[in-house]
C-alpha cells in the first residue's frame, strides 16, 4: 500500500478588509492604558530613587602629603591644595576644607550622609604645624550656619518703608543751609 499524502487545497491570499466597529478601537486604548499605567509606574519608581549631591571640597591624601609640617606657609598650602573653603578668624588660626555629601530621597528632607574636615593650622610665624582630617565617625556632625545679620525690615513693606521715612524728614534741617 502506498501511502498517498493529502494536500490541502492553497489559499488564494487575499487581503481581509480591514475590522470595522469598536474591535480595534477597544485594542488601541487597551494598548494606551497600559502604556499609561507603564509610564506612571516608571515615573513613580524614578522619584523614588535616591540621589546623592556633594558639596564642598576636601584634599586627596597625596595631595596633603605633599605638605610638609614645619616648612609650607599659608601661600605654598593654598597653591598646592587650594584655597580653603573657611579659614579661622583670627591671623595664626588654620585653614578648613569641608566636604559634604546628601542624600535626597523623594521628597523627604535631604540627609547628611558624609561630611568630611580637614583642619590645617600654622603656628605664630604662619607655617604648617599641623594637618588633622575629621569624619562623621570621630563625633557628631557640625552643622554648618550661615548667620546673617538681620536688617530689621522684616514685617514692613515697601509702601510702609516709604512712608516711616517720610515721617521722620525735617524740611528745616535742608532750608536751614
Amino acid at each position: 500500500m502506498t501511502a498517498t499524502r493529502h494536500r490541502r487545497p492553497a489559499r488564494a491570499m487575499t487581503a481581509e478588509p480591514a475590522r470595522s466597529g469598536t474591535g480595534n478601537i477597544a485594542g488601541l486604548r487597551r494598548r494606551h492604558m497600559l502604556l499609561g499605567v507603564a509610564s506612571v509606574a516608571a515615573l513613580g519608581v524614578a522619584g523614588c530613587t535616591a540621589r546623592y549631591e556633594n558639596h564642598g571640597y576636601v584634599p586627596t591624601e597625596e595631595d596633603l602629603q605633599e605638605i610638609v609640617v614645619g616648612v609650607d606657609t599659608r601661600e605654598s598650602v593654598a597653591e598646592t591644595v587650594g584655597p580653603p573653603s573657611s579659614s579661622g578668624v583670627l591671623d595664626d588660626s588654620g585653614y578648613y576644607y569641608v566636604q559634604s555629601q546628601f542624600r535626597y530621597y523623594g521628597a523627604m528632607a535631604p540627609k547628611l550622609v558624609k561630611r568630611q574636615l580637614v583642619a590645617i593650622s600654622f603656628d605664630s610665624r604662619g607655617l604648617v604645624q599641623n594637618i588633622e582630617r575629621f569624619d562623621l565617625k570621630d563625633g557628631r556632625a557640625i552643622p554648618l550656619t550661615r548667620r546673617v545679620t538681620s536688617s530689621g525690615v522684616e514685617n514692613s513693606g515697601f509702601f510702609r518703608q516709604l512712608l516711616g521715612n517720610l515721617r521722620s524728614f525735617d524740611p528745616g534741617s535742608v532750608l536751614s543751609n
